[in-house]
Order: structure tokens, then C-alpha cells, then sequence
């Protein structure tokens, strides 16, 4: 192959995996996964053929390094915009961000070279290899499994079958499955290409098993809650100004009494909607209380959360989701427990936060303190008699619905709905905002329980148990949505993946690793011979 076309393939596999994500254009979202995801593993395994591992390894990292620095441009966005960075700081963020997966996609090459022997590897061992590295992103290094290649079939409605038993990671594999036996039969010999076609055959049966699956779906069961989610639309710039606290109230509780007029028992508003701790102001708390007491109903508030360290010497800060009932009581507050590393904490603070502060003066010196994990808030309800007096629910906050194995937790904890809360305005007008909302969705499909998501400047929505959004808002405008929401308790909630979780994913590292043990003792025995 020559070098020329070589850098065409993996070219395609970094054009493809950037289009197979969602990207606003020209006023509307395009979303080309549903074709572009299966291009991309079939570019890149073509683009290595005939390379030893280490050569792989280094075409895999640059085009894995070009590929997810332009879907993560949004991080300039994050760091120019409202960090106060220079902008070269906000492209290097870009490039450093995709050093990351380009790391696992360099990682996948070498392994496709090694197994493949230079040419294109087993369809289904190649698979389970890039399934189990994008599940290596949700916890490598505390994880980022952002633009992982199973969200990409978030609109696949037979594959997203899959997830409520191998999570988003099954999606993964049965995506590169169908890529990588495109090429095998396109590039491999006469004689290797039944592999091939036995690998797209059993991609052609995974989705007749789930459009069968979703055919045979039950429906919801009847025990439903009236909930609202309000988009206040907060820009971002003044979000903490304390000239826009008042105005900010005002306006979500504006909403929250439309909303309550349309019937909602509970309200839910974004992550950090309050501008302002209830812990450390008891006006701020009976104002909320107030408001719930007003229009009977339960809100669910972002806000920020305070405790006193145990020495007493200072204070911890959380990013934390209220509850102030109808009857203006507060339970116990859900505190967010996986952090943003460099937003909400900054690792090795003693060593990098000078550097770090001098480039971008968004970033606080003092860092969000992580929760206890996951559980399920019991959130008192009012309304009608006959009607459910508490709903059990899962709060998870902004960057834990990337993680598939947390936000299980809180059903699995016995979440009848999710109730998430975001802040997307740091992200602009890119395609962010609708990846994060596909990543939800899958949220939903691994679970089968409904999710409402509130999100500051959107994109809010409703989405059913098999990840199908049902109600959105339009990013940047304020907005509110109201439905009746379907609770589902086990066993109608709740999942195989709930229960057992990444059962599917071990899998598939116990498969790559029996082949790489057989690979190694193949050349050992072939070594001895030679020798004998």
C-alpha cells in the first residue's frame, strides 16, 4: 500500500468519526452515525494493513489524535470564552484533550497489527479489542468516555436493544464488528472473506433480535408523575453575578409557577440553577420553600452545597441537586460525586494550579468536594388521591451521565425515573450539547427507566426506556416541558446491565486476552521448531 493511500484511509476513519457524531449546521443537527459510524473502524483497520504493531501504533495515535480533537473543539469553547484563556490555549486544550482516546485508538492498532499479523484481524476479535478500550475510557485515569463509538448508534433503534443488557459498550462492538468485516471482505483474500460475511451476518442478526425485542415491548407501566423541567437560559458570562442573582430567581420562579399551572407535581431545575447556597443563606432556603409551599409543588434545584470540614477549619463546597418538598421541608440533598478533573478539581493542585491560573482565571482555587456516590433520593409528592406520595429518583449531576456503572447505581438503588440536571452553556453553539444528550439517552435504553434532563441553556428532554427522545427544547432559548412521566420500579425498571453491569465488557477483555495468550504460546511453539 502506498503512503499516499494509506493517509487517505486513515484520513476517512478521522473525517468519519467526526461526523458520526451530532454537529449543528446551518441552523439544523446533523447526525450521520446511523451510516458514518460503521465507516470509521472499517477505514482505519484498512489504513493499517501491512504495518508492524509499533508503526500502527503511531498511524492509530495520529488519527485517533486528529479525529477527537476536532469533536472536542467545543473544549475551546470551555477554556477561551469563559476561562479567559488565550486562544492558542484553547486549541492546545483541544489537542491535549484527544491525546487521550488517540492513546486507545493507537492502543487498538497495535493490536490489530499484532493479531492481524499485518493484515486485517478477526472481525470479532477486533471487536471485542475496541470494546473493551472504549470501556477502558470510563475509568482509565478517572475516565472520559465522551464520543465513545457506541454513542454514535444512539438513533439505531434495533441496536440500542443491546444496551439494556452490554451498556453503551455492546454498540461499540457491534459497530466495529460490521466495520471491520467490511473491510476484511473488501480487502482480504477470496478465501478469508466467509469470515467476513459470517461477521456482517451476525450484525444483520443482532438487529432482527432487537427490532424483535422492541417489538415485544410491554409498554409502560400505569403509575405516572407530572413533571416539569426548566431551562432558565442563563448565560454563562453573568451566571454568578450577583447584579443577576435576583433576576436569575425571578426567572425560574417564573417558570416553576407556569409550570405548576400546567399541572406538575415536581420541578425540576438545571445543575446550579441556584445562584446561591440554601445551606449558607436561610433566606435563599425559605424563598425556595416558599415557592414550593406557593404553587404545591416538589422542586428539584441545583444548587450549591456547604459543610463544615470535621477540623472545622474551613468549608467544603459541592455541587448538589435540593429537594424542598410542597410542604416547604427539605430532605437530605444528593451531592455529586464524580468530578470534573480540571473544572471541578484540579489533580496535583500544589504543583499545576499557578500554571494552570495564570492561563485560564476561570478556574476557582478551591476545589468541589466529590459525594458519598450514587443513591436514590425519596422526593415527597402532593396531588390527587390515588397518585403516588413519593417518587424514588435518581439525580445524577451533569458529567456523571457519562459513566454508564454510576448512573446504574441509582437504579439499581431502586430509582423508579432519572432526574438529570446539567449546565451545557459552557459549551456554546457546537455539537456538544446534542452528544451529551445522546449520551443520556443511553442512560435510559441501559436502565429502561425514563429520564427527564433540565439543562441550563439546553438541550432539556424527556426520554422514554429505550433511549427515544420524546420532548426537546431548542438550545439557548427559555423554555420549559411538562409530561407525565412513567415510573418504573423493578422488575419493569431496572435491566440485566442494572443489575450486573460491565458483564458484557469483562467479556470481552477476557476474549482479547485468551487470544493474545494463544497468539503468544502460537510463537513460542513456532520459535521451538525453528529452533529444533
Amino acid at each position: 500500500m502506498s503512503a499516499q493511500v494509506r493517509v487517505a484511509w486513515l484520513a476517512g476513519y478521522a473525517l468519519a468519526t467526526f461526523g458520526a457524531f451530532p454537529h449543528p449546521l446551518a441552523g439544523s443537527v446533523v447526525d450521520l452515525g446511523w451510516a458514518l459510524a460503521w465507516l470509521a473502524p472499517a477505514c482505519l483497520v484498512a489504513g493499517l494493513r501491512g504495518l508492524a504493531p509499533g508503526p500502527a501504533a503511531r498511524a492509530g495515535f495520529a488519527a485517533g489524535l486528529a479525529a477527537h480533537a476536532a469533536i472536542f473543539h467545543w473544549i475551546y469553547v470551555v477554556t477561551v470564552d469563559y476561562g479567559h484563556a488565550p486562544p492558542p490555549v484553547g486549541v492546545l486544550a483541544a489537542v491535549a484533550l484527544a491525546v487521550y482516546p488517540a492513546a486507545l485508538t493507537a492502543a487498538f492498532a497495535a493490536g490489530c497489527a499484532w493479531f492481524g499479523h499485518r493484515a486485517i484481524p478477526n472481525p470479532w476479535l477486533a471487536a471485542a479489542l475496541w470494546a473493551a478500550l472504549d470501556h477502558a475510557r470510563s475509568f482509565l485515569l478517572t475516565g472520559f468516555p465522551w464520543a465513545v463509538l457506541g454513542y454514535a448508534q444512539h438513533a439505531n433503534a434495533p441496536l440500542l436493544a443491546l444496551a439494556p443488557y452490554t451498556g453503551v459498550w455492546g454498540l461499540s462492538f457491534v459497530t466495529a464488528l460490521g466495520g471491520v468485516a467490511l473491510a476484511d471482505a473488501i480487502a482480504s483474500a477470496p478465501a478469508r472473506r466467509a469470515r467476513a460475511l459470517a461477521a456482517l451476518a451476525g450484525v444483520v442478526a443482532l438487529h432482527a433480535a432487537g427490532a424483535l425485542d422492541a417489538a415485544r415491548d410491554a409498554g409502560d407501566p400505569p403509575a405516572r408523575v407530572r413533571v416539569a423541567v426548566l431551562q432558565g437560559n442563563i448565560d454563562q458570562g453573568v451566571k454568578w453575578s450577583p447584579e443577576w442573582a435576583t433576576r436569575t430567581l425571578e426567572i425560574y420562579e417564573e417558570l416553576t409557577r407556569r409550570a405548576a399551572g400546567r399541572g406538575a407535581q415536581v420541578v425540576v431545575w438545571p445543575e446550579t440553577a441556584v445562584p446561591g447556597s440554601p445551606d449558607a443563606s436561610p433566606e435563599l432556603a425559605e424563598r425556595l420553600a416558599g415557592l414550593a409551599r406557593e404553587t404545591g409543588t416538589t422542586l428539584v434545584a441545583g444548587a450549591v452545597g456547604l459543610e463544615p470540614r470535621r477540623d472545622g477549619s474551613d468549608l467544603r463546597y459541592f455541587d448538589s441537586a435540593f429537594v424542598v418538598a410542597a410542604s416547604g421541608e427539605a430532605p437530605p440533598r444528593y451531592d455529586k460525586s464524580h468530578l470534573v478533573p480540571f473544572g471541578e478539581y484540579l489533580p496535583f493542585r500544589e504543583l499545576f494550579g499557578h500554571f494552570i491560573e495564570a492561563v485560564a482565571r476561570g478556574v476557582a482555587d478551591t476545589d468541589v468536594s466529590a459525594g458519598a456516590g450514587p443513591r436514590g433520593l425519596a422526593i415527597p409528592l402532593g396531588g390527587s388521591a390515588g397518585a403516588p406520595r413519593v417518587l424514588t429518583a435518581g439525580v445524577p449531576i451533569c458529567y456523571e451521565l457519562l459513566f454508564p456503572s454510576l448512573v446504574r447505581r441509582f437504579v439499581e438503588g431502586g430509582a423508579e425515573a432519572l432526574l438529570a440536571i446539567t449546565n451545557d452553556a459552557w459549551y456554546g453553539r457546537t455539537g456538544a450539547p446534542y452528544q451529551f444528550l445522546a449520551i443520556t439517552a443511553l442512560r435510559s435504553a441501559e436502565n429502561r427507566v425514563w429520564t427527564a434532563r433540565a439543562a441550563n441553556t439546553g438541550v432539556s428532554a424527556f426520554i422514554d426506556h429505550r433511549g427515544r427522545v420524546r420532548a426537546q427544547t431548542e438550545i439557548f432559548e427559555r423554555d420549559l416541558l411538562v409530561a407525565d412521566l412513567p415510573l418504573r420500579p423493578a422488575p419493569s425498571g431496572g435491566s440485566f446491565y442494572t443489575r450486573h453491569g460491565d458483564l458484557f465488557a469483562a467479556a470481552c477483555w477476557a476474549a482479547v486476552a485468551g487470544a493474545a495468550v494463544h497468539r503468544l504460546r502460537a510463537e513460542r511453539m513456532r520459535v521451538r521448531r525453528e529452533r529444533a
